[in-house]
């Protein structure tokens, strides 16, 4: 049998949503994707060319358990010229992506029986990352006035009796918003330690700007990484920057669990931080525009998203008058209508009802998968 701990590991409900259509797609049909939140945009040109260079040069082999130095001091100059944080290089540890810098997190953070406060709704992995760690999860129920998000008055209740952290999400999956600045900061000086995951940066719309935990408090954890930002999911590297406390046991951790992130990637990584600043904003205005025409088409079916998403590439979309089983609800539009939609019960009991769309793709991609759901709705 296997670990007990294993199987209180949840699916990760939108990868069998995937798994199913790949299937579909084996059968010769043609799925439109709405459901996965990969860019699919080709990484930039600079990142490629020094992966090339980093082969050719024979930096193929096992780097420092913390990352190259190099990259480590790329992403502290990164933080200062974003957010004017001023971090040491000897905080950041590079990940093969940021589901292990998650892992690291909350392995060296969470002592047995801890609680960790999260929203609800919340990015689907984090309880599984959390129960796997020893720790107990606390969901904290949120408004879709609030975008789903923390307020320090939401929130206070839940620090009464001294968790051991909370998770702020901001942009947000699944609803795409953004915390405003004086609630972040709020929350970020509330006494308990922040883990912020910060995937998201840089993907904002509008004028709009997530802040930085660095900026409030050094009690944190920043996770964030390549995938989301620069086109590099299959690349595998992510950060987390931790209090320097932590430091030592996390890189113990890394140094048994992955030895290093890949050093082909990292040599990648320096040259997305540092020369690819005109592909990223080029990717961001074509997500803007992107946004623009999924939520003025799924308005028009009558799914509409309760607060406008601001951050990220997800419009979180109510559509309770439709079913209550939001799982069973997106397996038969992918049965019926070929299109890929993410179950809000993924993000926990709080976004049962509604459906989680990705705008991750081609204006033309999203344009035919609303007209696959205007059929499927109009013959419900």
């Amino acid at each position: 049998m296997p670990n007990p701990l294993c199987q209180e590991i949840s699916s990760f409900l939108v990868m069998d949503i995937l798994e199913r259509a790949c299937a579909l797609e084996r059968q010769g049909k043609h799925v439109v994707h709405m459901q996965i939140g990969e860019p699919d945009f080709d990484t930039p040109g600079p990142v490629k060319e020094a992966a090339v260079k980093a082969i050719r040069d024979g930096h193929t082999h096992y780097t420092h358990s913390l990352g190259l130095p190099l990259l480590r001091e790329a992403i502290c100059a990164y933080y200062l010229r974003t957010y004017g944080v001023a971090v040491e290089p000897d905080r950041v540890i590079v990940t093969s992506g940021t589901s292990p810098a998650m892992l690291l997190t909350f392995s060296a953070l969470i002592h047995p029986g801890d609680e960790v406060v999260l929203t609800d709704p919340h990015y689907a992995c984090y309880p599984n990352f959390i129960t796997y760690a020893g720790g107990r999860v606390r969901r904290a129920k949120t408004r879709p006035e609030d975008g789903f998000q923390f307020t320090p008055e939401t929130l206070a209740p839940h620090l009464a009796d001294s968790p051991r952290a909370v998770v702020v999400n901001s942009p947000a999956n699944p609803a795409g918003t953004i915390i405003p600045d004086a609630d972040f900061e709020a929350i970020c000086r509330m006494g308990t330690t922040i883990v912020s995951d910060e995937i998201y940066h840089g993907l904002a719309y509008g004028g709009a700007k997530a802040r930085c935990a660095l900026e409030y408090t050094e009690d944190c954890f920043v996770l964030n990484g390549f995938s989301k930002l620069w086109a590099m999911t299959g690349w595998r590297l992510g950060w987390v920057i931790a209090p320097k406390r932590y430091v030592p046991a996390m890189q113990r951790l890394q140094q048994n669990f992955f030895i290093s992130a890949g050093s082909v990637a990292q040599w990648a990584g320096i040259a997305a931080l540092n020369e690819c600043d005109t592909d990223v904003a080029r990717m961001v205005d074509e997500y803007a525009r992107r946004r623009v025409v999924l939520l003025e088409g799924l308005a028009k079916l009558g799914l509409k998203a309760p607060v406008e998403p601001k951050g990220a590439f997800y419009a979180l979309v109510d559509a309770r008058h439709l079913s209550g089983d939001s799982l069973g609800l997106a397996r038969d539009i992918l049965e019926k209508a070929l299109v890929g939609v993410t179950p809000g019960i993924d993000f926990g009991p709080g976004a049962e009802g509604y459906l989680r769309f990705s705008y991750a793709s081609s204006v033309e991609n999203i344009e035919e998968g609303l007209a696959r759901l205007g059929k499927y709705l109009a013959g419900r």
